[in-house]
């Protein structure tokens, strides 16, 4: 097994499914991950996420100094529930906005894992999909 990889990212799981969220600093990845925190989702970790392969499922946890903490612009370092690891079925780019009204799916390749990835959807629904997607999944139609 290969050593754990540190991300700049968020992860918030939602039961056994989890999303790790991507960006530069400054784009919402901790606005996001306490939006789908808000709809019941379960902080995993927030700024730095540690990564690695089980096989063919990539799992994420934090790192311990910030386990269970979560950065809130305006109103500082916020406490939270939090998982220990979780399974990443999703990966959100927040660097990347999608424009298509149905768009391809698209994967990412992370830790030698193929993970489906969606680009940033502007709109207030954007968590609601993600929280959809992590419980259903997608249509094949």
């Amino acid at each position: 097994m290969m050593p754990p990889e540190t991300h700049h990212a968020s992860c918030v799981a939602l039961g056994d499914s989890a999303v790790l969220i991507l960006g530069a600093a400054g784009r919402g990845k901790s606005t996001l991950a306490l939006q789908l925190m808000a709809l019941g989702g379960v902080l995993v970790a927030d700024d730095r996420v540690r990564l690695w392969a089980d096989g063919d499922r990539l799992l994420a946890a934090s790192p311990p100094a910030i386990a269970g903490l979560i950065e809130a612009r305006g109103a500082g370092i916020l406490k939270a529930a939090c998982q220990p690891r979780a399974e990443v079925a999703l990966v959100v780019d927040l660097d990347q906005t999608e424009d298509q009204r149905l768009p391809d799916r698209d994967q990412i390749r992370l830790c030698g894992c193929d993970i489906p990835l969606i680009k940033r959807i502007d709109g207030p629904h954007f968590p609601a999909i993600i929280v959809q997607i992590l419980k259903a999944g997608w249509s094949d139609r």
